[in-house]
């Protein structure tokens, strides 16, 4: 197979780290994969542009090492982190897109490694997690969700696809068990009495928004984790940038105020890259076209990192103390 081209815009690679195609991935610890797929938006499109955005929004070269302060690591040395273009989505075509984006997450987790994908709206959260669970075993793998909404929507404009549909359609086909399903940051005014009857049906855990407040942050990831590990054997990892209040991530399809600071957002995500075993990772919801001076770009470019460097620190096999004194930290 050869490499996945750009869908949009020239071939470049996440921060420069070495090109690939999913026949040479013996060696890769991760490979990047671009989603630009907003065919399943029900509001502000533009999230096709999003994993070109994601890939190029730094200040520093682009010359595949970002050694971390915090973690004292460069993920992108220290990993073997490859990038395999976008997977050919188009968003006139859901059904063949997700079939698509799903063949090329397994043959990534099949490879051993693995997979970051680059959205792209939220739809392609099913064809991710579904492509590493026919890896590890339907079931066997949990979902850590940090979003401002739940996702779990029957249908939308007359179909089962679409950006607010993939948690319910990962549980019903039995990918990812209800009940080993974790939502973080939700707020707003949806979903409806229907669907949140559907998800405690199903035992999904939700934290919303009011209880993060009032309990911390820190207490409920810490809860949240013990979750996730029971029972799996893997964790899913996935980043909805409007998770963030709009003020600091702008540019993203369907904005809902008073979400975390993009701060909380780095620091859950280092949080679960190096405590839990993470099996793959999505960044979605990035939509260039509403974004302003790139923050929200950059932001999902850091989570990203923020995903990499955690894995690389919790590769070392050392005990990492996210509070000690930088000066202190090896």
């Amino acid at each position: 197979m050869t490499r996945y081209g750009p869908m949009f815009g020239p071939d470049i690679t996440f921060l420069g780290v070495p090109r690939c195609d999913l026949s040479s991935l013996a060696d890769a610890d991760v490979v990047i994969l671009g989603a630009p797929f907003d065919g399943g938006t029900s509001h502000r499109p533009g999230t096709r542009f999003g994993p070109q955005a994601i890939r190029q929004a730094c200040y520093l070269p682009h010359d595949g090492s970002r050694p971390s302060l915090a973690l004292r690591v460069d993920a992108l040395q220290d990993l073997r982190v490859l990038d395999a273009g976008d997977v050919e989505m188009f968003s006139g075509d859901a059904a063949r897109s997700v079939a698509a984006l799903e063949d090329a997450v397994h043959r990534v987790a099949a490879a051993g490694a693995i997979p970051i994908v680059l959205g792209g709206d939220h739809t392609i959260a099913w064809p991710d997690a579904t492509g590493v669970a026919r890896e590890l075993g339907f079931g066997r793998v949990s979902m850590v969700h940090f979003d401002a909404h739940a996702d779990t929507g029957d249908t939308e404009f007359g179909s089962l696809i679409g950006h607010g549909q993939p948690m319910r359609r990962l549980i019903e086909s039995g990918a990812v068990r209800g009940d080993r399903f974790l939502q973080i940051g939700l707020r707003g005014y949806w979903p409806g009495p229907q669907t949140l009857s559907w998800m405690a049906e199903q035992r999904m855990r939700s934290y919303e928004m009011t209880e993060i407040v009032a309990r911390g942050l820190d207490e409920c990831l810490t809860e949240a984790f013990a979750i996730a590990v029971d029972e799996c054997d893997g964790v899913f990892l996935s980043v909805d940038v409007d998770v963030v209040d709009p003020g600091m991530a702008p540019g993203t399809g369907t904005p809902e105020p008073g979400g975390l600071t993009s701060r909380q957002l780095l620091d859950a995500v280092r949080r679960c890259c190096y405590e839990l075993p993470i099996v793959g990772v999505d960044v979605v919801e990035v939509s260039p076209p509403y974004d302003h001076a790139e923050i929200t770009a950059y932001l999902a470019n850091r989570v990203v990192l923020e995903a990499l460097s955690a894995l690389a620190r919790r590769r070392r096999g050392d005990e990492w103390n996210p509070r000690q004194p930088l000066l202190d930290a090896r």
